[in-house]
């Protein structure tokens, strides 16, 4: 399947995860600036509470990244193998990393705050990567999710990154939470203004968003949720492995040159 957002053509297969390079194309649109000047503005209230905190971005966290960075000890941006990287914050200095949601590359108890940004509705199973981000969490650690709102306008348009993957609705996303043992806070809502794919800032772009969250409160695009790692209930340990593996050249040469050698003797004992 073939979908094209802002003049950017991505390839999907099995896999749900929309290609960094549209990621990126979007957020350089005046749409895209829009959405994440309005996103932004919800998270504002979380800024002042991650003081020496450790941060990782999952996802395409990237445009939102930088005001947490500012006061964090460290923050890293994670981004799905089947999306791809981008270089963030700076080619000198980049704190990016390809990773599998459901097997990341940290220690248990090793994060204080996780934001998850295009994620959550991209991944493969989403209680795996619930679990393993329950694992690296800190005790008590926070976990901030923005995720598609399954009733709003923004899950059906395709020219969006927001219209790919599994949108979630309020029940949805709280239950998810609790089962992977999180306490949910208070879900917020933005993006209540329509997409549209030749927007241009106006005089009422501002007064556009707050009218229709006046008028339509629970049709925003995304909601916004942070909950909280609980301790009082133990997950269960599922033994897996990865569906998903790097296998270098020289190891799919080794293979293939064992499936010559025994077709070959299998030949020989055959014609003998």
């Amino acid at each position: 399947m073939r979908i094209i957002w802002a003049g950017v053509m991505s390839d999907i297969g099995n896999s749900c995860h929309v290609s960094v390079i549209a990621l990126r194309s979007f957020y350089a649109s005046l749409l895209g600036q829009h959405v994440q000047r309005t996103i932004a503005d919800v998270l504002k209230c979380y800024y002042h509470a991650v003081f020496g905190e450790r941060i990782i971005g999952l996802g395409y966290a990237i445009p939102y990244l930088e005001p947490f960075a500012h006061n964090a000890e460290c923050c890293f941006a994670c981004m799905p193998a089947c999306q791809g990287a981008s270089i963030w914050p700076s080619a000198d200095c980049v704190a990016t990393t390809l990773v599998f949601e459901e097997n990341l590359p940290l220690p248990d108890a090793s994060i204080d705050r996780v934001i998850m940004v295009h994620a959550l509705e991209q991944t493969e199973n989403a209680e795996e990567t619930m679990r393993e981000l329950w694992r690296i969490l800190v005790p008590n650690g926070r976990l901030i999710i923005i995720v598609t709102n399954r009733c709003g306008f923004w899950a059906h348009t395709e020219f969006t990154p927001f219209g790919n993957g599994k949108p979630y609705s309020h029940h949805q996303l709280q239950n998810l939470l609790e089962r992977s043992n999180f306490f949910c806070g208070p879900i917020r809502e933005t993006l209540h203004f329509l997409p549209r794919r030749n927007w241009h800032p106006t005089s009422l772009s501002s007064l556009e968003e707050k009218f229709l969250q006046h008028l339509c409160p629970y049709f925003g695009g995304v909601l916004i949720i942070e909950a909280q790692k609980q301790l009082y209930k133990s997950l269960p340990v599922i033994r897996r492995s990865s569906r998903q593996f790097f296998s270098p050249a020289s190891s799919v040469c080794r293979v293939q040159q064992k499936i010559f050698s025994h077709h070959n003797l299998s030949s020989m004992l055959i014609n003998s």
